[in-house]
């Protein structure tokens, strides 16, 4: 029963999130939170853009939500993956292993960092 609450207030927050997301434009709608990193110190984090991505992505403009934050964008399938490994946890362990093993995030963070030097500097 528990269980059936949480997963009902996720999809209501994700369902909300999605129609303000589409709704709204982050670009021109002071509703949407700023980034405190780029506020402060003038570089963009891993996650600038975030919003305006989803926002253009929600209206199939993916070479804008590229534009935006490539990271996010290009994250989403491997997002998707590994939503369905936790799904298939009892069925497929290995599946769920191997892509939450250690080598991965190591690898993610690293792909995390060069964007965000990358995005500095390019």
């Amino acid at each position: 029963m528990r269980r059936a609450i949480v997963w009902t207030a996720v999809a209501i927050v994700a369902t909300v999130a999605v129609v303000v997301y589409y709704r709204y434009d982050p670009s021109t709608t002071s509703v949407f939170p700023r980034c405190l990193f780029y506020a402060t110190t003038g570089y963009q984090c891993p996650g600038c853009g975030s919003q305006r991505a989803i926002h253009a992505l929600l209206h199939g403009e993916v070479l804008n939500a590229l534009r935006y934050n490539a990271l996010l964008v290009l994250s989403l399938p491997l997002v998707a993956v590994l939503l369905v490994a936790q799904w298939l946890r009892a069925l497929k362990p290995g599946f769920y292993r191997a892509l939450n093993a250690t080598w991965v995030a190591v690898a993610y963070l690293v792909v995390t960092i060069v964007w965000t030097i990358a995005r500095n500097v390019l």
